[in-house]
């Protein structure tokens, strides 16, 4: 059998697969977080004015992940200063987990955010974001105090690159 494969290409957030990742995205972390399914108005509501053009070099970056050429994952690193940058908005879609594709996209934006000149990788994240607390760990991320605030920060990680 061959072996099936992950790739990753820079996008810019608004291409078809980009914004679609971001909306699924959105609409998992929403929908736990509120413990119901996220309605398309508050969907778009929040994408509006999210920030996310600013994942763009030289500030940042935005990978859409592909299994076998299909859109499966997206994530970007935002730069925050001279040496930090962030990491945000990793998802995989559930139909892809546990492939794999999860610590390939973070070895990816971590070679990203070096490109954009950044020694160390931060990111917040909520407890109940289990899976990926577990791959933060995993990838060497430790638990640091907070260098943000927000209703959704529960906990930081980082490490150095």
């Amino acid at each position: 059998m061959a072996r099936m494969t992950w790739t990753f290409s820079p996008e810019h957030v608004d291409t078809p697969d980009a914004a679609a990742l971001r909306r699924d995205y959105l609409d998992d972390v929403a929908s736990r977080y509120w413990k119901r399914p996220a309605t398309p108005e508050e969907l778009d509501e929040y994408l509006t004015g999210d920030g996310a053009e600013l994942l763009t070099p030289p500030t940042g970056r935005f990978l859409v992940a592909r299994y076998e050429g299909e859109p499966a994952g997206c994530g970007g690193v935002l730069l925050l200063d001279g040496d930090r940058a962030e990491l945000t908005r990793i998802f995989l879609r559930h139909a892809f987990r546990g492939r794999g594709g999860a610590g390939a996209l973070l070895d990816r934006l971590e070679e990203e955010a070096r490109g954009l000149g950044a020694r160390r990788m931060v990111l917040n994240t909520r407890l109940d974001l289990v899976e990926a607390r577990a791959l933060y760990t995993r990838h060497g991320y430790d638990e640091i105090p907070a260098y943000c605030t927000g209703p959704y920060v529960d906990i930081c990680y980082g490490r150095d690159l």
